[in-house]
This record gives C-alpha cells, structure tokens and sequence, in this order.
C-alpha cells in the first residue's frame, strides 16, 4: 500500500491543513463509510449524494482523517482534515502524483466489451515475471482508478488497469491520470448509446487513450474489429494486433470448442507456436486472452510461460460461470452486465451445448439510448434464431424480447415475463425441467445475480 504523511497528500493536492498531525501517516484511502477502515483517509466526494453527510460515519468506523471541499466539524481535534478546493480532483491529482513515483509501466485497457477478463487474463500472464497491480472489480472509472492507484507499492512493476467509457471525454481524464505504456483496445460496439448519437462516436471515444499513450508506447489493438482498425490507422506508434485472421501478430487457429470444458486452440505468438486450453465457453473469452497475450508478448513474456500460466487460470464470478444443479440442470451466470453485442454472442456461443432445453433468462439491458426497442426486440429474434427453447423475460424493456421471439416463430406458452428478478427468482425454479441449460443475463441494474442466488439454493 502506499504511504502519505498527512503533509505529503496536503502538498500533492494543493489542499490546506486544518487540523491533526502533519507527520501522520495514511496507507488505506476510501471514498465509502460503509466500507471504511480504521486508520483510513476518506475523501467525501460530492456526486448523487454528498460525501460530506458520510464523515461522521467515516469517524465511527475508525477513519483518521478526511479531505473535504466544505465545512464539517469533529470534536476529536487529533482527526485530520484536509480543506481542498475539489475533493475528485484532488483524489486524482494525488493518485497521478503518486504513480510519477513509483517506476511502474501502465497497461491501459478499454473496449466495449470484456475489459475486465483482459485485465485478469493480462494480471495472470504476468504474474510469473512481474510483481503486478491490478484495478479490482470494475474499478475502471474517474474513482476507481485513481483508487487503484493508491495501493500501489515500491515491489510494483505493472499496473494493469481498466478504463471504462460512458460518455467521450472520460477516457482522456484517466489517461492524463494513468499514461498508458502499453494501451489496449478490445472491440468497439453499441453500448452506452444514451450517452453517444452511434458507434463512430463510441469509436472516437475510444481513441482518447490512443491520444493518451505515453511516447514511445504500444497500442494492442484488436485486428478483426473494422472500428478498432480504423481509429487505429493514423496513429503513428508501435502496434501489435490480436485476434483470428492471419494478419494478426497474436492469433488463434485450429479452434476446437471442447463442450462444458471449454475452448482448444494454437497460440501462434510470433515465430512460436503452442497448443492452449482454457476453460471459458465464449469466443469472446478467447479474443480476451490474445488480447492479453499480445501484452505480454511486449514485455517479453515467452509461450512457455504462457502456456504454463494459462493451467491456472479459472472462469471468473458473474461473466458465464457454469454450475450444475441437481436434476442435471447446467447454470450459467452472465449476470454482471449485458448489452447487445455481449448478449448476441451469449446466446450464440452456448446454443451448441447438449441439453434437453435451453431457457434464456433475459434482464432488460440499459443506457441503450433511443434505440433501445429496437435492440431488445432484436435480442427477441435472436432467442429464436440460436434454438432456445425458453425465454424468461425480466423488467418493462424486456417485454420486446417476447415481441420479438414471438414474430421468429416462438409461441406464447414457450415465453414467461416477470416484473423484476426478485419476481422471477420466486417463480423460475418451477418453470425447468430436468436436463435444462440456463443463461441469465442482465444490465447490472436489473440485479439478475438474485435469480442466481435462488437457483443454487433450489438446485443444491
């Protein structure tokens, strides 16, 4: 963890003592009282609720001291305050200072799709030859990072960090935080609509960590994405492209999908050629892992280790984790978000699993903009082209997907439709049938992972 001297993060944020020690000393820092621990340094950040409201809170569950932006009062006169003009800029001003200071190389990952399996699978494949910070969860965004970046130690040698995108602009406010040495680029598709007019928008806004690169650095671009190619195409930097043509210098070949154990295929990794297994059901997984493999082929990372690491690596929480319930029926939670890219892919990627019948459990997806009827309507269709059996719909956008399924064919009987997941986790248990496959996928608003949490209660 990194450790501040109360008059060190005074000095880095250009913000003023009002009160403590100046010699006391703060290597947890938080943004959330709930979580708070003692001996932290809470920021009360003003969003959709003040932060201010939360340091009393902060000061019962043991916080040490707080930066603020407006007047509070604490009658522990040995409780550190620190006035600061902004209290989200100051956050990132002292995580940025903080990374000048550590001789760290920065990997930079953003896409629209599948960010966080890159950073494990990238964390993973370096972890052999380098001592690795990595964002953790979704900490991806103006907060999360610069948090991230506050756990940083002098045994650090890469930081692998997500940088998610809702609206343009927000990925050049990361990366003036965290200069990327090696930027990588996922894909490029339709999510986040409500914030941007169409995908050359989402496009562009990728592009800013492209803009964002530090001099000399690399992009790893995805090479069969036609917008990731051509945001890419004047930039003038080291490139290294990943996926499945042939024109890719990490790629994928001889593709064998290897049912509930997952995907074969051959690494071709420059001159070097080597036979991988991972245990992941997705396509989609697969590009993550080239892409991940593509930087550690720019530190230096050999097959063999790679081959050797990738025996490690398991599916991850939430993102098409497989369970087998009683009755033979098989689960897969895709209940950390969804779109229409990620949701098209779901569905098509397990329709070739051996089931008796396959039930798609379906959430509304969100921040779809003005075409978001569309998309859920289309979805819809979709359960019908892939052969799904069943379609649960949860939530009043859903309901287009029942529209949707029932104009590609689907009969009503075969389409149940709930109110929310807390609706539908009552009630799903009683709808399967022995030897069914089950997919639940929603926006994380929807709170899908309840209807989860049922399921493994029933099937267990």
């Amino acid at each position: 963890m990194t450790k501040l001297r109360l008059r060190q993060v005074a000095e880095k944020t250009h913000g003023k003592i009002l009160q403590g020690s100046s010699s006391l000393t703060f290597h947890k820092f938080n943004i959330d009282s709930r979580f708070t621990e003692p001996g932290e340094l809470f920021f009360a950040l003003i969003a959709k609720r003040n932060g201010h409201d939360f340091v009393p809170h902060a000061i019962e569950k043991g916080a040490a001291g707080a930066v603020i932006s407006q007047s509070i009062f604490s009658p522990d006169k040995n409780f550190a305050i620190i006035q600061v003009n902004d209290t989200l800029k100051a956050l990132q001003e002292l995580a940025k200072k903080v990374l000048l200071e550590h001789k760290v190389h920065v990997v930079g990952i953003t896409g629209s799709i599948g960010k966080t399996t890159t950073k494990e699978f990238t964390s993973s494949l370096l972890s052999r030859n380098f001592k690795v910070l990595k964002s953790e969860g979704n900490f991806n965004n103006h907060i999360g990072l610069p948090l991230s970046l506050l756990k940083l130690t002098k045994k650090h040698e890469v930081a692998v960090l997500e940088m998610g995108l809702s609206a343009p602009g927000e990925i050049s406010t990361l990366t003036q935080i965290a200069p990327p040495d090696i930027a990588v680029i996922t894909n490029v598709y339709p999510v986040h609509l409500q914030f941007f007019c169409n995908i050359e928008e989402i496009a562009s806004a990728k592009k800013e960590i492209l803009e964002g690169i530090k001099k000399q650095g690399t992009a790893v671009l995805n090479g069969d994405d036609p917008l990731v190619k051509k945001i890419a195409k004047d930039w003038k930097g080291k490139k290294l492209f990943f996926g499945l043509s042939k024109e890719n210098h990490i790629r994928a070949q001889n593709i064998q999908k290897t049912g509930m154990k997952g995907i074969s295929f051959e690494l071709v990794y420059g001159k070097k050629q080597k036979k991988i297994n991972i245990p992941f059901l997705y396509l989609s997984h697969l590009y993550n892992f080239l892409a991940a493999a593509a930087v550690a082929s720019a530190f230096s990372v050999s097959i063999e280790d790679i081959h050797s690491l990738t025996k490690t690596l398991k599916p991850f929480s939430m993102r098409g984790t497989l369970s087998r319930l009683k009755n033979k029926i098989i689960l897969i939670d895709d209940t950390y978000n969804s779109n229409p890219a990620a949701l098209e892919l779901a569905l098509k990627e397990l329709a070739g699993l051996p089931s008796k019948r396959k039930v798609a459990v379906l959430g509304d997806m969100l921040e779809l903009g003005e075409k978001e009827i569309d998309y859920h309507t289309q979805a819809g269709k979709q359960v019908s082209t892939w052969g799904w059996d069943i379609l649960v719909t949860i939530g009043p956008l859903s309901q287009h997907m029942a529209e949707g399924a029932i104009s590609s064919g689907k009969k009503r009987d075969q389409i149940f439709s709930f109110e929310d997941s807390e609706e539908a986790a009552e009630n799903i248990w009683s709808l399967l049938e022995e030897g069914d496959l089950v997919l639940v996928k929603g926006s994380r608003g929807m709170k899908t992972e309840k209807i989860i949490e049922r399921l493994k209660q029933k099937g267990s």
